[in-house]
């Protein structure tokens, strides 16, 4: 995320909550009143978006200062203090919603990540993320996985080609699917990786017999099948396990092999982690 995506983001999301003023502050709190504020954690996992919250406040008022106690991927627990934020009490007020919905979100999918990956950790496996992501939150949402010691999968439909189900069914066929990809990206000079899902050990042999492909994307394989098509794939190209993984099989699809694992869960199923906001008296 370049820093101009940063500031239209804040920009964007401050305007969607102040409107035309932050009028609870303004109508209470001198406009010059100073004061100081820590960031609490109420939890325990791993803690994300400090360099966010930085940026944050910096837009608002440049004038803020924040001394930060911690850095995004250090392990917390109930009492931590983050940072400390000090300046203007209005300014701090305005940025304070934001600030936390962010590092709430970020921290729960750090932790997620973090957690799942320790489950996996005695293998070579790679956890990835997916596209489901909250609209338009996606490269925070992505940089908590990282934070968290996950892999991004691709950004979005740009940056890799990924051939599905949909995309094998209404091209007619996976092998027609996989031509078409090729003939599109050399008619239009793009240079883009491949992957293809497989329903079946049959699919995954015309996969094989096509070539040219990064990943085969094994959906819904059970342990058994998945071991099988490892041992077919070799070293012809990279493997991916996805559908319906959860804590309690990340590590038995991990042990048949594969190089990837992806869970959407990562970023569309985490509970908020707890933080809070506290002026210091």
């Amino acid at each position: 995320m370049s820093d101009k995506d940063f500031k239209k983001f804040i920009t964007d999301s401050l305007k969607e909550d102040i409107g035309d003023g932050d009028h609870s502050s303004l109508a209470s709190i001198p406009t010059n009143a100073t004061n100081k504020a820590h960031l609490i954690v109420k939890d325990q996992g791993i803690i994300a978006g400090i360099e966010l919250a930085k940026m944050i406040f910096n837009q608002v008022d440049d004038s803020l200062k924040l001394s930060s106690y911690l850095k995004d991927g250090d392990k917390v627990k109930f009492g931590d203090i983050a940072f400390l934020i000090e300046g203007n009490s209005i300014s701090i007020l305005t940025a304070e919603r934001l600030v936390l919905n962010c590092m709430q979100r970020m921290s729960a999918i750090a932790t997620k990540t973090s957690y799942l990956n320790s489950l996996i950790s005695k293998t070579n496996c790679k956890l990835l993320d997916t596209r489901k992501t909250t609209p338009l939150n996606r490269k925070l949402e992505k940089w908590a996985v990282k934070i968290g010691g996950g892999v991004n999968h691709r950004f979005g439909l740009y940056d890799m080609i990924m051939i599905k189900d949909n995309h094998i069914d209404f091209a007619g066929g996976i092998i027609q699917a996989i031509q078409k990809t090729k003939q599109y990206l050399k008619h239009n000079s793009k240079k883009l990786d491949i992957i293809v899902e497989a329903r079946n050990l049959d699919e995954v042999n015309k996969i094989l017999l096509e070539g040219g492909i990064k990943r085969i994307l094994l959906d819904n394989f059970d342990y058994e099948t998945t071991r099988k098509a490892v041992e077919i794939i070799g070293n012809k190209c990279q493997t991916e396990s996805s559908g319906g993984i959860t804590e309690n099989t990340i590590s038995e699809y991990a042990k048949c092999g594969v190089n990837y694992i992806s869970m959407g869960a990562l970023t569309h199923s985490v509970n908020n982690f707890d933080l809070s906001l506290k002026a210091l008296k």
